[in-house]
């Protein structure tokens, strides 16, 4: 059988601090051409850093297989999709497809904004190659599907960015495209969306057109894919395969991280009378979580062991969790509920419970710290990764656009005559 894709060695490398040619507009190709005639000769530009994204990946996948595509943030697995989609060109080897592509990568791929949805619709058809009649043919599902009707001649520059990813996910899934590539579709409106999605996808699948699918839902890759493959700093760390056999190897990396690698990190400051040697986090029933759902209830459980006779007292401990671009989301501290830690054994656990774990779907990174009178004794930077996936926080099956994510609050509302 003849790989309905093939890619040969391929690597993209990118310069820190440099715009993708892919992505600029006229205007800026002409002013960097002219911001690159001034710098001509000058040393500190030619040894600007460069960086590679992927490096020697190479992978078949069949007609009417569903692949998985697994990884950590920063794996390389976005910038694998935008050079299957065609979004950029790789910087060495190759990538040969025996079909048309539609894809949904992220806001502002493949939609003109000026453009009304009905528009992008049609053009979206055309560079598919579909002639207007099978655009047509097409139509009402895709704006049925994508719950967009009253707006659908309306500017998509106008949309939030729920309607504009839910309008994208339809365009790409009922074009009938030989290839779908998704990315990261269960961050794509609430939660019955979701749903849709991952429901419409197995319908794809089951008409014997191929789906490459991101997510770092490992519930939905094991229930949606027929195979997968993982990635890691831009390599292939599990081959094309079996789809437990690969979660498995992303979980048992995630585990390398969470649970093995605390007690022999030498990043860490403080004094280190009090170390923190192993995290991990638990459900109501005492059993240990390798991934988390919006809404859960969790015991985070920082383990810590005394040196030098610390005699523990006065302790404060704090977990900062931030979010993959860095920013701060919360902070988790013993200290902000006056709970005292004194009088603690030389080896133990600090634990922090929550009833409803608040934080959308995503990826964060937890930073761990102990204080003691005030005094840091340890303190270990992006100490963990977690992944959050998709769960009902609400009990109403809704949550809120991406773009307002971050964090879930407890609230209730009411409304009274004046």
């Amino acid at each position: 059988m003849q790989p309905i894709i093939a890619a040969e060695n391929v690597g993209k490398q990118y310069q820190i601090g440099t715009q993708s040619a892919a992505y600029s507009t006229m205007r800026e190709a002409l002013t960097n051409a002219v911001f690159s005639l001034r710098r001509v000769g000058n040393r500190s530009d030619r040894n600007k850093q460069k960086i590679w994204a992927l490096r020697d990946v190479s992978f078949t996948v069949n007609p009417g297989e569903v692949v998985g595509i697994i990884g950590r943030n920063g794996a390389g697995k976005s910038t694998l999709l935008k050079i299957l989609s065609r979004v950029t060109e790789p910087t060495e080897g190759r990538v040969v497809l025996h079909g048309r592509v539609g894809s949904l990568l992220e806001v502002g791929t493949g939609f003109h904004p000026e453009l009304t949805g009905r528009e992008n619709v049609l053009l979206n058809g055309s560079i598919l190659g579909m002639s207007r009649k099978e655009i047509l043919r097409q139509f009402d599902q895709i704006v049925d599907f994508a719950e967009v009707r009253q707006f659908i001649d309306t500017p998509v520059k106008r949309y939030s960015s729920g309607m504009y990813l839910r309008l994208a996910f339809a365009v790409a899934a009922h074009l009938e495209p030989e290839i779908l590539v998704v990315d990261e579709v269960l961050a794509v409106g609430d939660v019955s969306f979701q749903k849709k999605c991952l429901g419409k996808m197995g319908e794809v699948a089951k008409e014997g057109r191929t789906v490459l699918f991101v997510s770092h839902n490992m519930a939905a890759i094991s229930a949606l894919c027929t195979k997968a493959m993982v990635l890691s700093q831009g390599c292939i760390d599990f081959p094309v395969g079996e789809v437990r056999t690969a979660v498995d190897k992303y979980l048992s990396r995630v585990n390398e991280i969470t649970q093995t690698e605390l007690g022999r990190r030498t990043d860490r400051q403080g004094e280190g009378r009090i170390r923190i040697v192993h995290f991990a986090v638990f459900d109501r029933n005492g059993n240990e979580q390798e991934y988390l759902a919006s809404g859960q209830e969790v015991d985070l459980r920082m383990y810590y062991e005394c040196h030098e006779n610390a005699r523990p007292k006065n302790i404060t401990v704090a977990i900062g969790i931030s979010s993959p671009a860095g920013g701060f989301v919360a902070l988790l501290s013993n200290q902000l509920t006056a709970e005292a830690f004194d009088q603690l054994p030389d080896r133990g656990v600090f634990s922090c419970q929550l009833e409803k774990l608040p934080l959308a779907p995503g990826s964060y990174t937890l930073n761990l710290i102990v204080r003691q009178n005030d005094v840091v004794q340890d303190w270990i930077q992006e100490a963990v990764n977690i992944v959050v996936e998709a769960g009902d926080f609400y009990g109403t099956g809704r949550m809120p656009p991406v773009s307002h994510g971050g964090v879930f609050l407890e609230q209730h509302w009411t409304a009274n005559h004046s």
